[in-house]
């Protein structure tokens, strides 16, 4: 099996409601669709949604590495032979792991499809039959986020992430009100996004949040400063989660070495798909780390594939992929998986999504095809 042709669309993703984290405000998500199709007519498809703030990456400079560079590199190749797949993509493009993302998804639904089994089958086999659903909460304020989280809670919601990081005080304001209106039975995890900027604003606010029962605090602080990370894991009773700042294996390696995390969220996006997501998945499990999978807010594409990461492996405890439902229109159907509170996979090839190509074009900005 050879690939022949790829498509590449730049998409714009209209959100529901705008998505408010510390450091931007998405009214809606740009993404790059691609699709893969094999001299024997197998399709498959792939996204990269990429965050300048993580990965340095744009959704322009990330189209235009897929069509001058990644996918040209494609042409010809065996879609099957994914770690000869990443060496080509890393030989001649330093990093970009959200343009690698796309060619690597796509590269594995294809082979799911030509083989008739699910992506997880390619990667070890379903572990998990389900996971809870986590709604997000976007900065706002507190009585809303609460008003927010009541609302969701009667439509069966057991789990929230509370986006915040603006500033501790406010942000300690938010997440008490949650707390009080939802009860102590419910799950909240705090994402800062790296909006305390160190150790001492967030042990500060490590001081007000620890008797609320939080089942873990994501990336206070910058992505890079890994030290500060151990700081505050060395001094909190609350665990921390570290996301902007796992990337890469060379990340990973360092924070094992260090000890600056009690959990890692793993996202395709950051770290250049499914395959490159297995490895650091192993690496966390030999240093007894719990793993997320996480996402950027990608479309049924993307979330499918973080999820078939999910279901595959013992060591990822929980999945935070809710692109599917904050959408008013998505290309692909994954949307009908979710079944509140839980998220269970179906069984079919690949990826397990239909993509309706009218919605697809109505969504597309513009698009490119490389053969």
């Amino acid at each position: 099996m050879k690939i022949k042709q790829v498509e590449i669309f730049a998409v714009n993703l209209p959100l529901i409601d705008p998505f408010i984290i510390s450091y931007a405000t998405y009214p809606n998500i740009q993404s790059i669709i691609v699709k893969m199709t094999t001299e024997c007519g197998v399709v498959g498809w792939g996204e990269s949604v990429p965050d300048e703030h993580i990965t340095g990456e744009t959704p322009h400079s990330t189209y235009a590495m897929l069509k001058n560079t990644l996918a040209p590199l494609m042409i010809g190749q065996n879609p099957m032979e994914f770690e000869k797949i990443h060496e080509l993509m890393d030989k001649k493009v330093h990093r970009a792991p959200a343009a690698k993302a796309a060619i690597d998804i796509a590269c594995f639904d294809a082979v799911g499809k030509k083989l008739g089994v699910p992506v997880y089958q390619l990667i070890g086999g379903r572990y998990h039959e389900k996971f809870p659903v986590t709604h997000v909460l976007s900065i706002d304020e507190p009585e809303k986020m609460a008003e927010e989280a009541t609302q969701k809670m009667e439509e069966g919601y057991t789990s929230f992430k509370m986006k915040v990081g603006q500033d501790v005080l406010s942000d300690v304001k938010r997440i008490k009100a949650v707390r009080e209106r939802v009860g102590e039975e419910i799950a909240i995890r705090v994402d800062v996004n790296q909006g305390w900027e160190n150790s001492a604003n967030t042990l500060s606010a490590i001081r007000h949040l620890e008797a609320l029962g939080i089942d873990w605090l994501e990336q206070p602080v910058a992505q890079d400063d890994i030290d500060a990370m151990v700081e505050i894991k060395s001094k909190s009773t609350i665990p921390v989660m570290i996301d902007e700042g796992i990337r890469d294996m060379y990340n990973m390696r360092e924070i094992i070495a260090k000890r600056a995390a009690d959990k890692v969220n793993i996202k395709l996006m950051k770290c250049g798909g499914i395959y490159p997501a297995m490895k650091l998945a192993n690496m966390a499990e030999m240093a007894g780390m719990e793993c997320q999978i996480g996402s950027m807010v990608e479309s049924s594409i993307g979330s499918a594939a973080g999820f078939h990461v999910g279901f595959s492996k013992k060591i990822i405890k929980s999945v935070e992929l809710t692109g599917p439902v904050k959408f008013s229109k998505d290309p692909g159907d994954l949307k009908e998986s979710y079944v509140i509170p839980n998220i269970q996979l179906n069984e079919r090839p690949g990826l397990g999504v239909s993509v309706d190509e009218a919605i697809l074009a109505e969504l597309t900005q513009y698009s490119d095809l490389v053969e």
